[in-house]
């Protein structure tokens, strides 16, 4: 999976987490660290927007339900 395309939230967690193993592991380099951070950061906000996208549409289908 490229930078440039869009994940599912599967990947982008499964992506996090593999970005998280290395760091405890200390299997980055220091030129890397830049790179992975900037990745992570990038992958974080596209999980929150998912979820609150998510959240969203399940309230205007809760809401409707209760109308």
């Amino acid at each position: 999976m490229t930078s440039k395309s869009k994940p599912t939230y599967a990947e982008a967690v499964a992506e996090l987490e593999g970005i998280i193993k290395k760091l405890q592991n200390n299997e980055y380099e220091i030129d890397e660290l830049q790179k992975c951070t900037a990745r992570s950061l990038e992958l974080l906000k596209f999980c929150k927007a998912k979820l609150f996208e998510t959240d969203e549409e399940l309230q205007k289908i809760l809401n409707e339900l209760n109308e």
